[in-house]
């Protein structure tokens, strides 16, 4: 009989496995590091996702050193310094709103509250796309038939007009936006998670799993989360951009928190105030722009993403 052949081990790895005491976890990081290497390496040859990744960056670190740069003290309306929508100055570069309050401050402190609303909806949204997407795809039968029924309602149901009904009914807060936005938009994400779940669950590995003794969760979170993770990463990233742009609606009808300031505040403060009709483009046009501008740099994102993920694609540039 001939000897047993030992498996063959990738030369990559082997050097940081045995480094690490050659355990399966060393092996499991190895891995990571490499996948995630290779994912960046990938992602640096989409010039329009690198541009977004800066721009978003940038944008992060002006929300999140804003209490430093700018301070509370823009929010306020009785220590305003200046006159009401005073026109573009060089004390007040972006001019001043209704209030007398520096505009340029006031952008500047309504980016962490609409970064902050777009990205936990957009997880909010995530979470339970996935967990519905993984559950109706491995448990089939009558389960799914009712998940996909349910699916197709929140599908077809305009999506602005329910979550205005569900800010309506709540209290007006950031939590409330969040939840609206997020209980909303999940049913995309839930079809493409579902036809995803199905695929993988078709292959050869699952059946072993399932004889070897592997119950429902074992084969949910140990096989197929991490073969859908890559479509949930690029799907978070694509629905970003529109949780902003839902907040913004949402607070411009002013069904948003009024004591916070936010983007679509701001556009809401212009409109009663007639800026529109007075012609005061300056109250208007930047947070109009930084709107744009994350969403844009959201949506870059996320295309790369999804061309690193699925090679198919082609790589844009």
């Amino acid at each position: 009989m001939a000897p047993p052949v030992a498996p063959a081990v990738d030369p990559a790895v082997a050097p940081a496995a045995a480094e690490g005491g050659g355990g399966p976890r060393a092996l499991a990081r190895q891995r990571r590091r490499a996948s995630a290497a290779r994912f960046w390496v990938r992602y640096r040859a989409h010039r329009s996702g690198l541009l977004g990744l800066a721009t978003l960056a940038l944008l992060a670190l002006i929300a999140l050193t804003a209490p430093l740069t700018i301070g509370s003290d823009v929010q306020s309306v009785t220590d305003a310094p200046g006159r009401p929508m005073e026109s573009p100055s060089l004390e007040f570069p972006l001019g001043t709103d209704q209030f007398g309050r520096s505009l340029l401050g006031l952008v500047v402190w309504g980016s962490r509250v609409s970064l902050l609303v777009g990205l936990l909806a957009a997880v909010l949204s995530v979470a339970i796309g996935a967990l519905i997407g993984i559950t109706a795809g491995h448990f089939r039968g009558w389960f799914a038939t009712v998940m996909m029924r349910i699916t197709d309602w929140f599908l077809v149901m305009p999506t602005l007009v329910l979550a205005i009904v569900l800010a309506t009914v709540l209290s007006r807060s950031l939590g409330t936006i969040i939840l609206a936005i997020g209980v909303t938009t999940w049913p995309t994400t839930a079809r493409l998670v579902r036809a995803q779940t199905l695929a993988v669950e078709s292959r050869p590995y699952i059946e072993r799993a399932k004889a070897l003794g592997g119950g429902h969760w074992h084969v949910m979170s140990r096989h197929v989360l991490p073969n859908v993770m890559p479509l949930v990463l690029a799907q978070t990233t694509l629905i970003i951009s529109s949780a902003i742009l839902s907040e913004a609606t949402l607070a411009f009808l002013g069904l948003g928190d009024p004591t916070v300031v936010s983007w679509g505040g701001l556009l809401q403060d212009a409109r009663e105030a007639g800026a529109v009709s007075a012609g005061k483009w300056w109250y208007l046009v930047p947070p109009g722009i930084a709107i744009a501008v994350v969403a844009l740099a959201f949506t870059l994102c996320g295309r790369a993403v999804e061309a690193v993920l699925n090679p198919r694609l082609g790589v844009t540039r």
